[in-house]
């Protein structure tokens, strides 16, 4: 019996539309993951506030996806408090990549520019992290790990890497794999080349860091020299005020005894008395010179107090608009 051509052409269709539904269904079983995140990216659609930081820390494709299957939000303090408590009540947090998604503290300070950016950058990388495999995780860790330990004389990064160790055990490679990736200028050309898959340019985000950072440092470091020039100055001026307190005080009893003999009629001749009086006239001339002095340090103790108390109040400024718990409501709308 014959065949008709038609037949068999459907006959054959049938066959290629059904190994391409084997080899669909086969691709959905092994990349469930993949596709449950390609359709959440679909499904986004990004505020204002966070196409503002996708367009400065300048994602790949492969980055832009790892961002946006998280559905990134940018929160006033109420919100992100909600979604984002922090571990340790004196240890504030700007970001947060819990269940999935990507929350980021909308920091009220124009000074600290680009601190959302790397924020959500490091929250990027978390992404990535959870969407590595075991083998990759343990391949990059080691890479990670070997730039710590060029690190570790950074106490601050020692610090910080403490603070992970008592809140998050056990994820000392997935923050490493956020901090160097949005921190550290230069790492090794393989990390480097790893990092280039989810960022066209890591430096834009590590100079975004090093801008605000470096306000922070060098605030610090005012406040460390104006401190240590006060304490040698209260020291000095303690000391000083001291020895001329009791110089004061054996000046006057002198006094009151020469005072007393002459009244006394004590002294052999008027060159007696005037050469002693003369001493005790040049005595109460140093101390007067002395008191002057120490006046004159006290003054300048006071003028860097001052100094030292203005830089003191824009570090708790800078500190508290990087404090969600601190910061202030926002005024109720009618």
């Amino acid at each position: 019996m014959l065949v008709k051509k038609s037949s068999l052409k459907s006959s054959l269709f049938g066959g290629v539309f059904s190994a391409l539904l084997l080899a669909f269904a086969g691709f959905l079983l092994l990349n469930q993951q993949y596709v449950t995140d390609q359709v959440s990216v679909w499904a986004y659609e990004p505020t204002s506030a966070v196409r503002s930081i996708e367009d400065r820390i300048d994602l790949t494709k492969q980055g832009q996806f790892y961002f946006y299957k998280t559905h990134p939000q940018v929160n006033n303090s109420d919100k992100f408090n909600a979604d984002c408590p922090r571990q340790e009540s004196d240890s504030p947090i700007l970001g947060c990549y819990a269940s999935g998604r990507i929350y980021i503290y909308d920091v009220p300070n124009a000074q600290l520019d680009g601190i959302q950016e790397v924020t959500a950058s490091h929250e990027i990388l978390h992404s990535v992290w959870d969407r590595m495999s075991e083998k990759e995780q343990s391949r990059i860790g080691a890479l990670l790990k070997d730039e710590y330990t060029k690190l570790d004389t950074n106490s601050e990064l020692a610090q910080r890497m403490a603070y992970y160790k008592r809140t998050e055990p056990g994820q000392l490679a997935n923050e490493l794999h956020s901090i160097l990736g949005t921190e550290v200028k230069k790492l090794s050309p393989e990390l480097e080349v790893y990092y280039a898959k989810y960022f066209s340019d890591r430096q834009v985000v590590v100079e975004l860091y090093n801008n605000y950072d470096a306000l922070f440092k060098e605030l610090k470091a005012q406040s460390d020299t104006l401190y240590a020039t006060l304490t040698t100055l209260g020291v000095e001026i303690e000391s000083r005020s001291a020895t001329y307190s009791a110089n004061v005080r054996q000046l006057s009893a002198d006094i009151a005894s020469f005072n007393a003999r002459a009244s006394a009629g004590d002294f052999d001749s008027a060159d007696q008395f005037n050469a002693e009086r003369s001493r005790l006239v040049v005595r109460s001339n140093v101390l007067d010179g002395e008191r002057a002095s120490i006046t004159g340090t006290i003054e300048s103790y006071n003028s860097q107090y001052a100094a030292y108390q203005k830089i003191a109040t824009q570090i708790e400024t800078l500190n508290s608009s990087i404090d969600s718990i601190k910061a202030l409501e926002p005024t109720p709308s009618i």
